[in-house]
């Protein structure tokens, strides 16, 4: 992390630090003005919730398939009902979507995935005596299986009596109740995603071929995806005399490329396990509320409930230059210390490098997965985001830079105009960053997001802090065409020597970095999947003081209505803050930000766990006490901020302590429950 700042940076925030002195006290809210929970609020229109079973079993429910007893489901669907939920069919949504009618308000769709018997002999019947439509989701080989012999259920042998056959799936089709969706044909396993092994949805993966040290290619993964998109679909219009609507992915695990692909099949609408309600505006990324563990009618209740709440974050930002080591045993035992970290502290977010900088310069020499532009320091990130998705329990947003790669010299920089030399040169004290101007650096920045989500299975992006254009900055000639399309003066100079010019100038920058990022999202969301989520680190002088701007062509406004989160850089230390002015410096800065109705929702307040100035005797990077950030911690949600986090995370160290930190931070400590 860079952490050279324009000098007028440093002043503005002392003047903003001075006024808020005074403010160092807690926050009260009044009740009346507090917020209403999102359950007591009027339903939103055309939302939806939808529940996601698979197999119903009288008695002894077995998780293998994560099986529901009969009489709770009955339960389930009787509290539904009584508490004014109200099933609704695909054709509804359809129906919604295209703008022809509007859902019932606590519309909520059952689905039921794999193709179980049960579905036919114990849900059929439950059905009609609620009068309530749903979905089945069949996996078509599984369907085939001949009488007799065992499916092979991902890889266990299950007896064939428990999974439907077309003929049965015809009858429910033909029931009037129940829409046959796709579950894919035979992707619901999983293969190869890494050389350390994992196996990983079939449908979602560019698969690794350890004989060759290879992954698959992208013609070779579209024409596998194309081929069980045709086999399903075939077998669906088939049986049923009518073509599949709905794509629901095995594991909840989607694919960009793979959706694109159904929807040129005429898929409609595709199914995650995703949380958080659905909308029929963005039906081909719906969340599902996973059935597992067959729940008590209250548990069942209180998960319903729970996916209007906002979702909130609590992140621990992590350096995989830490995971790293040239021995790979002592890799994998470096990373089992850091999945089993995380698990402990009980968060829910991990911010996880994915290229490499040893030096701490902020430039990407290196990268942790395979790509077409730079070396790959070890094939890295896809096994650690991996691992603690599914050990961890947590959700990963890949962290790369924006402009900050090493590319060939011959690429674009971003260059500054030296106002008393008119020199135009790099400025040394800033990122080295590619021109977001040049062409070439664009594609080659496109290109390498395209391999990061090829090569890993995760669930956001968080675009660095590098994307910064000081007041000089950018006057490389690209740069400068773009100015004069944007009916801008010539030079740097003559657009400073105006006080107009200079104030459309610093906003057409920090759009232009805004809409660059969307690209590089929209990227990643065409082969990971609309699900993808979004944020971006902010340094503190745009909030704290909207004028340095200037300085940084950053905006919190642009941030908040552009990415689904905002990270301000809350960093005391780092930003000089005097000693003891701490909480009021944090008590202003989550007090600007709250004073844009809902903001508080989508921003993660990042703290520093290093203080990285040179403190005389200690040096530089030294580990801020654990009580302290806890604090700082604790001051944030005294002040009303829900999301916070740390960077970084120094497992290795047991930095921040373990014990120490988990408390403020966990969603399962103070003051969540």
């Amino acid at each position: 992390m860079l952490l050279s700042f324009p000098r007028l940076f440093a002043l503005c925030l002392v003047a903003c630090l001075l006024g808020a002195c005074a403010q160092d006290q807690p926050v009260f809210v009044a009740p009346a003005d507090r917020p209403q929970a999102r359950a007591a609020q009027p339903w939103p229109a055309n939302q939806f919730v939808v529940l996601g079973y698979h197999e119903v079993e009288d008695s002894d429910p077995d998780q293998r398939f994560l099986s529901v007893r009969t009489d709770h489901l009955v339960q389930q669907l009787t509290w539904l009902r009584e508490n004014g939920y109200q099933a609704v069919s695909i054709e509804q949504i359809l129906a919604a979507h295209r703008g022809e009618a509007r859902l019932p308000g606590k519309a909520v769709l059952l689905t039921f995935d794999d193709g179980y018997r049960s579905s036919l002999t114990r849900v059929l019947p439950i059905l009609r005596a609620f009068n309530w439509p749903a979905v089945v989701a069949p996996v078509g080989k599984w369907m085939d299986t001949p009488a007799g012999q065992p499916v092979d259920f991902g890889g266990e042998m299950v007896e064939r009596e428990r999974f439907l056959d077309w003929q049965d799936v015809r009858e429910l089709s033909r029931s009037g109740l129940v829409e046959i969706g796709a579950h894919t044909d035979n992707l619901h396993s999983g293969a190869p995603a890494n050389p350390q092994g994992n196996s990983q949805p079939r449908a979602s993966i560019r698969i690794y071929d350890p004989a060759s040290g290879t992954y698959e290619g992208e013609s070779a993964y579209q024409a596998r995806i194309t081929r069980d998109v045709d086999a399903i679909s075939n077998k669906i219009r088939q049986t049923t005399g009518k073509p599949p609507r709905v794509w629901i992915w095995p594991y909840g695990a989607e694919g960009g490329t793979a959706l694109g692909i159904a929807g040129e099949h005429g898929y409609q609408m595709a199914m995650t396990l995703a949380d958080g309600p659905a909308h029929v505006q963005a039906l081909m990324s719906t969340p599902r509320l996973l059935i597992s563990n067959d729940p008590i009618a209250s548990s069942f209740a209180s998960s319903v409930v729970g996916t209007e709440a906002r979702p909130f974050m609590r992140v621990a930002h992590v350096d995989i230059d830490y995971v790293y080591d040239p021995d790979p045993e002592q890799t994998d035992r470096n990373l089992g210390e850091l999945v089993q970290r995380i698990l402990d502290m009980q968060i829910n977010t991990v911010f996880l490098q994915a290229f490499a900088d040893p030096q701490g310069d902020g430039l990407a020499r290196e990268l942790y997965f395979p790509n077409r532009w730079l070396p790959m320091r070890a094939d890295l990130f896809n096994r650690v985001a991996w691992q603690l998705r599914n050990r961890a329990h947590v959700q990963i947003y890949a962290w790369l830079p924006v402009l900050s790669f090493d590319l060939d010299p011959s690429i674009a920089r971003v260059m500054r105009w030296n106002p008393e030399s008119g020199a135009v040169e790099q400025d040394p004290e800033q990122y080295q960053r590619l021109s977001p101007f040049d062409p070439v650096a664009r594609q080659r920045i496109i290109e390498i997001y395209q391999d990061l989500s090829r090569h890993a299975i995760f669930d956001g992006v968080l675009f660095h802090d590098d994307a910064v254009l000081t007041d000089f900055e950018d006057a490389s000639p690209a740069a400068l065409a773009a100015y004069r399309l944007a009916g801008l003066p010539a030079g740097i100079g003559e657009i400073r020597a105006d006080p107009d010019a200079m104030a459309r100038w610093t906003r057409y920058k920090s759009k232009f970095l805004v809409d660059w990022t969307l690209t590089l999202a929209g990227q990643v969301k065409a082969i990971r999947g609309p699900s993808i989520k979004t944020a971006r680190n902010i340094f503190a002088g745009p909030i704290m003081a909207p004028e340095s701007e200037a300085w940084f062509a950053q905006n919190l406004d642009d941030f908040l209505s552009a990415y689904d989160w905002t990270a301000p850089m809350a960093m005391p230390f780092m930003e000089d803050v005097p000693p003891g002015q701490e909480h009021a410096w944090l008590d202003q800065m989550v007090d600007t930000v709250a004073r844009r109705p809902g903001a508080l929702d989508r921003t993660v307040f990042e703290l520093q766990a290093r203080e990285w100035r040179d403190i005389p005797g200690q040096g530089e990077g030294q580990a801020i006490d654990t009580v302290v950030l806890a604090d700082w911690m604790k001051r944030l949600q005294l002040r009303g901020a829900r999301n916070f986090g740390y960077y970084p995370d120094d497992f290795l160290q047991d930095h921040p302590a373990l014990e120490q930190i988990r408390p403020a931070i966990s969603d399962s400590w103070y003051p969540v429950r």
